[in-house]
């Protein structure tokens, strides 16, 4: 369809619009468009159905426990496509009266051959017809297996998943596999130019030394073969429950997804027999703090050229549970803190504002990275600086006890605004809806909603930050370091360093702040 515009000196549309010149459509036949307002309805047209949200009905987590214990928790979303999994209470902290490694392997032999699948393809096969993936992923405390397909495949999806996680085959060769895919992924883990996944399994071992979530959270080597399906089957029996499970859903009614729970959890008997909760173990949380240290990474490279021979080191302090109302100054603290490498992009949001990039990486060009991160857990927590550096010239200790004990108000108001647009743009995103409604409803039976961080957020003070600090600087460091330790102070030095007003090390140690 061809358009003139008849005037004179041949005037845009946009020029015609602004000094208020009628414009003359015309098609390429000569006949005129009809004069109408886009306002008016178009006859012929259905009155389109708008979406309406009555009140906080729509954004409100629906929560309904079944007879025999397990949780159904949904929030609604429109759109063709919902995301539903199923979260347990399980995870590496729980494995103190079994070989480490448990949670592990079965995060690996997650969505293999089931009752009633015969193997992972014929899996995939069943997801593909509803447009579905799937996934398991494992933490220190939590086991979560999802699947994201179309709302219609709501049925098939709830089956597969009760199929997954209460009637997997567990056959030998899949073990096999499963032992190859481990230790592939421990040498890898060994072998990567990014120290901070293996500095985080340290730190923890240094923190919380032998108990809950200082168990590894990878295999050991040692243990890889000692695990089989006997063993798999007793662990199962313990903690695979109704009563520590959430099948939690995004973008679908909650309803449905109750109706479907009943259908395939409800009376399900799971593959290893009757569960036996008894054998849960209760252990709390021990901070004991400490060092742990490995010093070659010689073999580590990217090619031809050696990765620098750097130190690596994480520093942690005991921070708080994320049940506990300090959990949200300290989250405002470790943003405020921020950090990143010293090849980040910058821009808006990029944290570069952030103390550890301003008094870190902006001023001594020899570090590499300077990070800050917080680990909350149900019964405490642990807010870890990670450095790297020439192993002479490491600047950490000096600016912990320096950043920490004072706060501007510009700054503090910049990090709760970051940490509330982060909050909000990562729960614009469907799987993460998911993962915090059912982390949430696990841990608390309930669900804060956003609206609610924000708040809690906003009414954060300078006070509140240097209180928490206060009490975290009181608890004992826990060190790790990898790569060439030549230099590194002693840990008596470094707890009495981050014990001193200032934070500075002895004079043998001027470089190393």
């Amino acid at each position: 369809i061809g358009m003139k515009i008849w005037q004179a000196e041949m005037l845009s549309v946009y020029d015609c619009c602004r000094y208020g010149i009628a414009v003359c459509r015309q098609y390429s036949s000569g006949s005129a468009y009809p004069n109408v307002s886009l306002s008016t309805p178009l006859p012929g047209i259905p009155k389109p159905v708008f979406a309406s949200v009555d009140g906080h009905e729509k954004h409100e987590t629906k929560i309904t426990t079944l007879e025999n214990g397990l949780k159904v928790a949904s929030q609604n979303k429109f759109g063709q496509f919902c995301t539903v999994g199923i979260l347990v209470n399980s995870g590496s902290r729980h494995e103190a009266k079994y070989p480490s490694g448990i949670a592990h392997f079965l995060e690996k032999l997650s969505f293999s051959s089931t009752a009633q699948f015969g193997s992972k393809d014929e899996i995939l096969l069943t997801l593909e017809k509803h447009g579905g993936i799937c996934d398991c992923q494992t933490s220190r405390d939590t086991t979560m297996y999802a699947v994201s397909a179309e709302v219609k495949g709501l049925d098939t999806v709830v089956n597969l998943l009760s199929d997954a996680v209460l009637q997997p085959r567990l056959l030998d060769e899949e073990i096999e596999m499963t032992r190859m895919a481990v230790q592939f992924e421990l040498e890898d883990l060994k072998m990567r130019p990014d120290p901070e996944p293996l500095l985080t399994e340290m730190i923890h071992a240094a923190a919380y030394r032998g108990n809950t979530v200082g168990l590894p959270r990878f295999c050991p080597p040692q243990n890889v073969e000692k695990i089989d399906r006997k063993l798999l089957h007793k662990y199962l029996q313990s903690y695979y429950c109704p009563e520590r499970m959430v099948l939690a859903g995004v973008g679908i009614e909650h309803e449905q997804l109750v109706q479907c729970a009943r259908k395939y959890l409800l009376n399900v008997k799971p593959v290893w027999g009757a569960s036996t909760p008894a054998n849960i173990d209760q252990s709390v949380v021990q901070y004991t703090g400490g060092i742990k240290m490995e010093k070659d990474m010689s073999d580590v490279s990217l090619g031809p050229t050696p990765i620098p021979e750097l130190t690596h080191i994480m520093i942690g302090l005991e921070s708080c549970s994320f049940l506990e109302d300090d959990f949200i100054p300290f989250a405002v603290l470790n943003m405020m803190m921020g950090g990143g490498g010293s090849f980040s992009a910058g821009g808006p949001g990029k944290g570069m504002f952030t103390r550890l990039y301003l008094n870190v990486l902006n001023r001594h060009h020899w570090m590499y990275n300077a990070t800050s991160y917080h680990h909350s857990y149900e019964d405490s927590g642990l807010l870890c600086i990670h450095a790297s550096a020439d192993p002479r010239q490491m600047i950490i200790c000096h600016h912990i006890i320096g950043d920490l004990t004072h706060c501007e108000f510009i700054e503090l108001e910049r990090a709760k605004t970051q940490l509330k647009s982060m909050l909000m743009m990562n729960l614009e995103s469907r799987p993460v809806i998911f993962e915090d409604v059912g982390r949430q409803v696990l841990a608390t039976g309930k669900r804060k909603l956003p609206h609610e961080l924000r708040e809690l957020i906003s009414n954060v003070t300078a006070s509140d930050i240097k209180r928490v600090t206060t009490k975290m600087l009181r608890s004992k460091p826990a060190v790790a370091a990898l790569g060439d330790l030549t230099e590194l102070p002693s840990y008596e030095d470094i707890q009495a360093a981050l014990s001193s007003k200032d934070g500075r090390l002895p004079r043998i140690y001027r470089l190393f702040q």
